[in-house]
C-alpha cells in the first residue's frame, strides 16, 4: 500500500429494508472530489474477499475513490471469514441486493465519503451475481445519466440459473442447502430467493433487458474457462447490450481469475483484468 495515502476508512449505511450495510472506503491521496467506483461482490462473496482489497488499493492508486461492501445476505460483518448470520444468507434475494446496491450508490458523496466523490463521476464494478445486480442498477432511470461507467467480471446473464429438480426439491424442503467450498460451511437458500427468481426474472429482475438499456459505456470482462459462469454469459451480454459496449475474454482464467482467498497475489489473468478495467474507468470517468 502506498505510504501517502491512508488505510480503508470504514462505514455504515442504513438501507431502505432496516438493514445496516456494513462498507470500506479506499481513498486516494489527492485531496478534493474525486471519481468514485463501487465494487459489489457476488454469491457467497464479502467485500474483503481475495482480490477486492487489491482491486480497491489499485483503483485508489489510480485517484478514485473505491467504495465495497457487503450485501446484507451475504451474511458476513467485516473482519468474517465465516458466514456468522446463516438466516441472513437464507433470506437473501436479489431484489434486496438491488435496492442495497442502489443505497450505496445514492449515498455516495453524501454519507459515504462526502467531500471526496464528485457524484457526477460515478463508476461501477460487479464480480459474477454482483455483476447481475451493476448490470441492472446501470439501467434505472435515476442513474442513466450519473453514472459514467460500467465494468463486469465474470457477471451472469440470467439469475435463473436452477434447474425444474433443484426448483422442487427446494419447494418441498424449503430450502436449497449450498455449500462453501473454501470454507466447507454448509448453508441454505431459503424460499425468497426462489420466489422473487420466479415472480421477477423477466422484469425487474431482467440482465439481459437491463443490458440494453444501460447507456454507460460497459467493459465485459471475463474468463475463457470459467467454470462457474461460462462465457457463453459474456457473450450473450455483449449480443444484447447498447452501444457502447466491448467484450474482453481472458485466455486461461477462471471465475476469479486465477485468485483465491486468502489473497496469494495476482495471477498474469488477474493483471490482465486488473490493467483493462483500471484503464476503462480512466477513459471513461
Amino acid at each position: 500500500m502506498s505510504e501517502t495515502r491512508p488505510a480503508p476508512e470504514p462505514f455504515t449505511l442504513p438501507s431502505s429494508s432496516g438493514v445496516t450495510l456494513h462498507g470500506l472506503i479506499d481513498l486516494p491521496a489527492l485531496g478534493g472530489e474525486r471519481p468514485a467506483v463501487v465494487i459489489c461482490h457476488g454469491f457467497k462473496g464479502f467485500m474483503e474477499w481475495g482480490f477486492f482489497p487489491a482491486l480497491a488499493e489499485l483503483l485508489a492508486e489510480r485517484g478514485f475513490v473505491a467504495v465495497r461492501f457487503n450485501f446484507s445476505g451475504s451474511g458476513m460483518q467485516p473482519g468474517d471469514e465465516l458466514v456468522t448470520d446463516p438466516a441472513a444468507f437464507a433470506d437473501d434475494t436479489h431484489s434486496l441486493e438491488l435496492s442495497e446496491l442502489l443505497a450505496v450508490l445514492a449515498a455516495a458523496g453524501h454519507d459515504v465519503a462526502p467531500g471526496r466523490i464528485d457524484r457526477g463521476r460515478i463508476g461501477l464494478l460487479g464480480h459474477s451475481r454482483g455483476g447481475g445486480a451493476a448490470i441492472l442498477a446501470s439501467a434505472q432511470d435515476e442513474l442513466r445519466g450519473r453514472l459514467r461507467a460500467l465494468v463486469t467480471w465474470a457477471a451472469i446473464a440470467t439469475f435463473d440459473r436452477y434447474t425444474p429438480e433443484q426448483k422442487a426439491a427446494w419447494r418441498r424442503d424449503g430450502e436449497l442447502p449450498v455449500v462453501n467450498t473454501r470454507t466447507g460451511q454448509r448453508l441454505s437458500l431459503g424460499l425468497p430467493l426462489l420466489a422473487d427468481v420466479e415472480q421477477h426474472a423477466g422484469g425487474r429482475l431482467d440482465i439481459l433487458g437491463a443490458a440494453a438499456r444501460r447507456t454507460a459505456p460497459w467493459l465485459i470482462v471475463h474468463g475463457e474457462d470459467d467454470e462457474s459462469v461460462g462465457a457463453g454469459d459474456a457473450r450473450l451480454l455483449a449480443d444484447r447490450a447498447a452501444a457502447p459496449c466491448e467484450l474482453l475474454l481472458v485466455p486461461g482464467a477462471n471465475h476469479t481469475f486465477g485468485s483465491r482467498h486468502p489473497f496469494a497475489g495476482p495471477t498474469p489473468q488477474l493483471i490482465e483484468a486488473l490493467n483493462a478495467t483500471q484503464t476503462w474507468f480512466r477513459r471513461h470517468l
